[in-house]
């Protein structure tokens, strides 16, 4: 009976002891050893990839954000970026939500997608087109009037971009070349040169627009 009890003891005794090692190996070594490479090595990537403007935090380079008058409206002063609810209605510039990230799950024939679709490319065509520039409905690109797998994609495609200069140059009373330039300075090519197809972030784009205005 004794011997049992000893037993049982030394287990427990080499249980908590082991307990104790590994709570302070993998819960409070591990940690701090995978936190201090990650702040030396890739600090920004660590935080959030977070982009600051005028001395604050405006966002993250990974996530959408919309651009809305007061009463809900696009802001037709910025470039927009893409349709972002995929588990709402895919209609243009609606929210970016976290709690919403995901595709909408519509096959390329569902009616409620075409629907979705059609209307997305009249608002973009008639938000985008201007009196000296008519959008044509077959140079609206797909992410124009999609959203992305996630939902909250913060890039648009170059041709995107391209289709918004002409509203974007009118609205800030710049000209259509000086914003065409903006654009292509903000145009990131391929992951390597040939992985991916080249993108703008519309939060970078519309941040260096808004020093350009301000600069006037």
């Amino acid at each position: 009976m004794n011997n049992s009890v000893a037993n049982t003891g030394r287990l427990l005794w080499a249980g908590l002891r082991a307990l104790a090692l590994l709570t302070v190996l993998c819960g409070v070594l591990y940690p701090l050893a995978v936190t201090g490479v990650a702040q030396g090595l890739f600090h920004d990537k660590a935080n959030g990839s977070e982009v600051t403007s005028g001395g604050r935090v405006v966002g993250s380079s990974l996530i959408g954000q919309r651009y809305l008058t007061k009463d809900g409206r696009p802001d037709l002063t910025w470039f927009q970026p893409r349709p972002s609810n995929g588990l709402g209605n895919n209609s243009v510039n609606t929210r970016y939500k976290l709690i919403l990230s995901g595709a909408t799950n519509l096959s390329g024939a569902d009616p409620e997608l075409v629907r979705q679709v059609k209307e997305a490319k009249a608002s973009v065509v008639a938000a985008n087109s201007t009196a000296t520039y008519r959008v044509q409905p077959s140079a609206v690109p797909a992410d124009a009037v999609t959203s992305s797998g996630s939902g909250l994609d913060p890039h648009i495609s170059p041709a995107y971009a391209a289709l918004q200069v002409h509203r974007v140059a009118e609205r800030n009373h710049l000209s259509v070349a000086r914003v065409r330039e903006l654009v292509a300075d903000h145009t990131d090519g391929r992951v390597l040169g040939f992985m991916g197809e080249p993108g703008v972030n519309v939060l970078e784009l519309n941040i260096a627009l808004r020093e350009l205005t301000a600069g006037k």
